[in-house]
């Protein structure tokens, strides 16, 4: 008996109402809400199932059986629902519009829908109700994103459909001018033009519509910017058929200070309600330094009318806590979390290995259930509900999670990834394929178990139907499953070639033959084919580009990790530029001083300590954070950061990572058990991304060991003395700092090695 029919047959024990020959009749108090609820559950069941289920009052609905599927209404909590099964079949109850739709979701999520096969369980009554009034997500067209910009009016309003089934109640749109360029070869509209589609789907489902609308003109305090930026906004109020709210960053992008911003917005909000009476006016003080947000605070405390409320996003200063401290309390605060971006982001992937984050990059795919259920429950319960910070359908995962937790808080991970398995992959494969989302995630920091991981999607992909392996959600998991499994193979045979490589040392031609030799087995060929072969199905099926030459995406770093799967995983761009430099060397002497130093590169010398930060097995001095549930975005901890060039643009793999803290929380190291009479000297590399950031080191909290100073670029060791009294009692304690007050994304305290040596 086959694994895939003895899931089949254990889920038949629990689901016993046979509704194959059911009619869906929507009551007339529904109106248009119960029609299209009707219709939802119709046309999902029909792509499921083959079975067409009549709709009262359409040709063929007489049918004669005695099960139905009830649509109708109650009173209740908003967006509430019932949803019961009895003798005569399914009974669904809306509390409302919305809850009408919400119910309908519900039971199609609950159901088991399989080809001529449609059951429910015969012992069903909920309801239920959301927690949180805003459940919403961002769906920006615009050609930074990974594969929305091809994506036609029917996709979208597929996936639209598929957010309200799941409980989400709100869609973000991108105006036609952001900070994306104004054209991708994929769009089949016009931005503006699918602006409007968008905004008449959501409306058609009884969605609310959000624009994030970025402040991008240089200067509003001149009256001329400012007219001018009414006109163009208003032009856009006034083409949508629905807009409840707009929210307006304070940066990234657009960069204007707060009295002239908001002066600005409070123009718009009136702009605003001229086409849309009720919409309401959102801003964030994202990017903001000190001063600025001060400014923004006063401002607030005055408690302009016009203003619905703020929103927390990526590179506000402070924490959430802090924010909502500080803005008054008729002010209502939405959730803004970056749920698409794995490394340079608000919510980073906690001590990701160094060859995913080289190769896959910041918008991979990346189910994180884990995370983003410890994101959700730090933060939410102090707001009034969230729209994700979206690029792509690379969090496709992660939407669904916080669709999920915001209806219900208390809803356990595996049951929500079941559930979305079951309805997006079929009840055969629904345990399964949600313990393989969960793996992928678990992979991330335990690279061994990709081997394992990669085995269970092989498994599914050998029995799954055909319908399933052209599925966009099985072949994105299936592509990260052998994206990552390549990369830890590639991963082991590149640090084996490295190590022969530096015992072949003096010779520098025979270590260079050892590096460049393929060491990679067939299979290891095989998995690598099947990646491309996965990307060219998810280019087929929604438009995924995952590579600049092959499919025209825009840039790498935006999720074309394909380009990027043979990246270097070893110091081996770096040392061939070394045995290139050493070879210039003018006599033997210093030639073998040179190889001497890549040899031991990482020796302290006797009594001396080697800290490779962005390795967390080899930092043993670095001082930790708090746990990851309490600081998810980093805030008061330190975490691996990647730095602006990779191995393969020729920076050591140490370069590449380092520790980091945000803002002014300081990076800090501790030493006991020196030796209190000696003298030492610190040697350190700094790394990151932000290298023209100034930092400052001081030891045991007000010895300077160097002032304010730009790091090395490219990155080159430094070395400083300690003065004695700084290790006299036998402690050291290290400490980084930026300069206090600086807004923008907060990095720039990242510091790769750091080697404390004996004199």
């Amino acid at each position: 008996m086959t694994r895939a029919l003895i899931a089949l047959l254990a889920a038949s024990s629990a689901f016993a109402l046979d509704l194959r020959t059911a009619d869906i009749l929507p009551a007339p108090e529904t109106g248009a809400m119960g029609r299209r609820a009707a219709q939802v559950i119709a046309e999902e069941i029909t792509k499921r199932t083959q079975l067409r289920l009549p709709i009262a009052g359409t040709a063929g609905s007489a049918n004669t059986s005695r099960l139905r599927i009830l649509i109708r209404r109650r009173s209740g909590p908003p967006e509430g629902f019932h949803v019961q099964t009895n003798p005569t079949g399914v009974v669904i109850e809306g509390d409302d519009d919305r809850g009408v739709l919400f119910g309908a979701g519900y039971f199609l999520r609950r159901a088991l829908m399989q080809r001529q096969r449609l059951e429910i369980p015969d012992n069903l009554d909920v309801a239920t109700a959301p927690k949180y009034a805003v459940r919403g997500h961002q769906l920006g067209y615009r050609p930074k994103t990974n594969a929305y910009d091809g994506w036609s009016v029917p996709m979208w309003d597929q996936y639209i459909r598929e957010l309200a089934i799941f409980g989400a109640n709100t869609i973000e749109l991108i105006p036609p001018r952001s900070d994306d360029a104004p054209d991708s070869p994929h769009f089949p509209l016009s931005q503006m033009d699918m602006m409007i589609e968008q905004s008449r789907i959501a409306n058609d489902y009884g969605l609310n519509v959000s624009i994030w609308y970025p402040a991008m003109d240089k200067d509003y305090s001149d009256p001329a910017t400012v007219d001018f930026a009414l006109k163009e906004w208003g032009d856009v109020f006034r083409r949508l058929p629905r807009i409840d709210a707009v929210f307006v960053p304070g940066g990234d992008p657009g960069h204007t200070r707060p009295k002239y911003l908001l002066a600005l917005l409070e123009k718009q909000a009136a702009n605003l309600r001229r086409y849309h009476p009720n919409a309401q006016m959102w801003v964030s003080p994202q990017s903001f330094d000190g001063d600025w947000l001060e400014e923004f605070y006063s401002i607030l405390d005055a408690e302009p009318q016009w203003l619905t409320g703020v929103v927390f996003g990526p590179q506000i200063r402070g924490s959430f806590d802090e924010l909502r401290a500080r803005v008054p309390k008729r002010y209502p605060v939405r959730f803004y979390p970056d749920i698409t971006h794995s490394i340079h982001s608000e919510f980073p992937v906690p001590n990701w290995s160094f060859a995913f984050a080289t190769t896959e990059g910041r918008e991979v795919i990346n189910p994180r259930p884990l995370d983003e259920s410890a994101i959700f429950h730090r933060y939410a319960p102090d707001s009034i509900g969230f729209v994700t910070y979206s690029e792509g359908c690379n969090d496709d995962v992660n939407k669904f999670i916080w669709s999920s937790l915001g209806w219900n808080p208390d809803a356990k991970i595996t049951d929500i990834l079941r559930d979305y398995s079951r309805f997006f992959i079929g009840p055969d494969l629904e345990t399964r394929f949600a313990d393989g989302l969960a793996a992928l995630e678990r992979d991330w920091q335990k690279p061994a178990t990709a081997a394992a991981t990669l085995a269970g999607f092989r498994d599914m992909e050998t029995h799954a139907t055909p319908q399933q392996k052209l599925n966009w959600r099985f072949q994105e998991a299936l592509y990260r499953a052998y994206y990552d499994a390549f990369e830890v193979r590639r991963l082991a045979a590149e640090s084996t070639a490295e190590r022969d490589a530096i015992r072949a040392l003096p010779d520098m031609n025979a270590a260079e033959k050892i590096l460049n030799a393929d060491r990679l087995t067939p299979d290891d060929h095989a998995i690598r084919a099947r990646v491309f072969e996965l990307a060219e199905a998810l280019f087929q099926s929604i438009h995924m580009q995952l590579s600049v030459p092959r499919y025209q995406a825009l840039a790498l770093g935006r999720g074309e990790n394909l380009d990027a799967i043979d990246f270097a995983l070893n110091d081996r761009v770096w040392l061939e530029n070394e045995f290139k430099r050493i070879r210039a060397l003018p006599d033997e002497q210093s030639r073998r001083v040179a190889i001497g130093r890549i040899v031991h590169w990482d020796d302290p010398g006797p009594g001396g300590f080697y800290d490779d930060l962005g390795d967390p097995a080899r930092s043993p001095h670095l001082v930790r954070g708090e746990p990851y549930d309490q600081d998810p975005d980093f805030l008061k901890s330190p975490m691996v950061g990647f730095g602006a060039k990779t191995p393969e643009e020729g920076w050591r793999v140490s370069w590449y990572t380092d520790a980091e803290t945000l803002g002014e929380t300081p990076l800090r190291m501790h030493y006991g058990n020196l030796d209190k009479s000696a003298h030492y000297r610190i040697r350190i590399v700094y790394g990151g991304d932000a290298l023209k950031v100034p930092v400052r080191l001081v030891a045991n909290g007000g010895i300077e060991i160097h002032p304010f100073r730009e790091k090395p670029n490219p990155p080159a060791p430094l070395e400083f003395d300690i003065p004695q009294a700084a290790t006299a009692s036998g402690e050291l304690t290290l400490e980084w700092t930026r300069h206090g007050g600086s807004g923008g994304n907060g990095r720039g305290v990242q510091v790769s090695e750091v080697w404390l040596m004996k004199n």
